[in-house]
C-alpha cells in the first residue's frame, strides 16, 4: 500500500455556488470542523477499469464493484479487500454488471446489477462463492431499466434505484423511478419524484432517506448526442411505515454533476461521491444540506463506505480504476445492521 498524498502547490480550487471554500496549500482537503482524521488517501488497490459499490461485509472485508474499461474487455466482477492482510482477491470473476451492494443484516451481499453488454438488470444476491443469483429482474412483467444502488432497512426492506446512464438497451418502463422490496419479497414503487435517482441512504434513525438526483439527460450517453442533462439535487425523505414522503432538496448543484454513491456516519452526516467536473471528491453534508467537508480525490469517485469493527472510522472510497481510504474522526454507520 502507498499513501496518496493530496498536495496541491499552491492550487486554489473555485468555490461551488456560495460556499467561498478556498483548499489550503498543502492539502486538498477542506475540513474547518476536523472531521477528517489524516491529509492523506491511502492507496489501496489501482488495478481496476472504472470501480463502484464499497461495502463492508460481516468479516470487515470491504467487497466492491469493477468494470472494465472499455466495457466489453472482460466481465465485470466483484473484489474483496482484506484489511489484515492488504490483499485485493477477486470475490465474483462475473458480476452481471454488478453494480451497487450492501450485506443485510444476515450477512447474504445483495448487488443492483445494470444493464449494458447482457447484464442482470436486477437486483440480485451474489454468494459466498461469486454466483449471481436474480432476485427480482422485473416489475409488471417488464425489465428494470439498470439497477444501480441500493439500501437496506434494520428491517430487511430493501430500497433500489433504477435509472440508466449508457448502453443500446432499450426501455420498458415509463420512468426511472425508486423501488421497494419488502420482507416478503414483494416489489412496488417508492417514489417517482425523482427524475433520474443514483445513490441511496438511511439515516441513522432510519427516519429519513437520502437519494441523489443526477440526470445525464440520457439513457444511452454513450451512443447518442446533443442530449442536455437535467436536475442534479441531493434529496431527503422522510420515511414513516415504510412510505415516503414529498421530497425536499437538500442542495442543487445547479449545471454541475451531482452525487453518485453515499454513505452516512452514526452522528447523520452524510458523506457523498460528487463528480462535478469543477470540485469533484467526497463532500461531507449535515442532514441539513450545509457542506461541512470536502476530500479531493484522484479521479471522479463513485461511491464510498465505512468500515467494520477496527475500520468503523475509516472511510473507504472507489474513485476510477481505484480503492482508497482514509481515516476520519467519526464513525460509520451501516443501516441494515447498526
Amino acid at each position: 500500500m502507498r499513501i496518496l498524498l493530496l498536495a496541491a502547490g499552491s492550487m486554489v480550487l473555485a468555490s461551488m455556488m456560495d460556499l467561498n471554500m478556498v483548499y489550503g496549500d498543502e492539502s486538498l482537503i477542506w475540513d474547518p470542523k476536523g472531521l477528517v482524521g489524516d491529509d492523506a488517501l491511502e492507496v489501496l488497490w489501482e488495478e481496476g477499469g472504472f470501480t463502484e459499490g464499497a461495502a463492508a461485509g460481516p468479516d470487515g472485508s470491504m467487497y466492491f464493484s469493477d468494470f472494465a474499461q472499455p466495457f466489453n474487455a472482460r466481465p465485470a466482477r466483484i473484489m474483496k479487500y482484506d484489511p489484515a492482510s492488504g490483499n485485493t482477491t477477486i470475490h465474483c470473476a462475473d458480476s452481471k454488471m454488478g453494480n451497487g451492494l450492501m450485506f443485510t443484516r444476515e450477512g447474504r451481499l445483495l448487488a443492483c446489477c445494470a444493464s449494458p453488454l447482457g447484464g442482470a438488470r436486477a437486483l440480485v444476491e451474489i454468494t459466498p462463492d461469486g454466483m449471481v443469483n436474480p432476485i427480482h429482474e422485473r416489475i409488471d412483467g417488464k425489465r428494470f431499466n439498470s439497477p444501480n444502488d441500493l439500501v437496506i432497512a434494520r428491517d430487511g426492506t430493501v430500497f433500489f434505484t433504477d435509472p440508466k446512464y449508457v448502453g443500446p438497451e432499450e426501455l420498458e418502463l415509463d420512468g426511472f423511478f425508486v423501488y421497494k422490496m419488502t420482507t416478503n419479497g414483494e416489489v412496488s414503487i417508492a417514489t417517482t419524484e425523482i427524475d433520474k435517482p443514483n445513490g441511496i441512504v438511511l439515516s441513522p434513525d432510519q427516519r429519513s432517506i437520502y437519494i441523489a438526483e443526477t440526470d445525464n439527460g440520457s439513457a444511452k450517453a454513450d451512443i447518442e448526442e446533443g442530449f442536455k442533462p437535467g436536475r442534479m439535487t441531493l434529496n431527503v425523505f422522510k420515511l414513516k411505515d415504510g412510505e415516503l414522503s414529498k421530497r425536499k432538496v437538500l442542495y442543487d448543484f445547479g449545471e454541475q454533476t451531482g452525487v453518485d454513491g453515499m454513505t452516512v456516519d452514526k452522528d447523520g452526516r452524510i458523506y457523498a461521491a460528487v463528480r462535478s467536473a469543477d470540485d469533484f471528491g467526497l463532500w461531507v453534508f449535515n442532514s441539513k444540506g450545509k457542506v461541512l467537508a470536502k476530500i479531493k480525490t484522484p479521479s471522479l469517485p463513485t461511491n464510498c463506505s465505512f468500515g467494520k469493527g477496527d475500520e468503523s472510522q475509516r472511510l473507504y472510497i472507489t474513485a476510477g480504476g481505484g480503492f482508497y481510504r482514509i481515516q476520519m474522526n467519526t464513525i460509520g454507520y451501516h443501516p441494515a445492521i447498526d
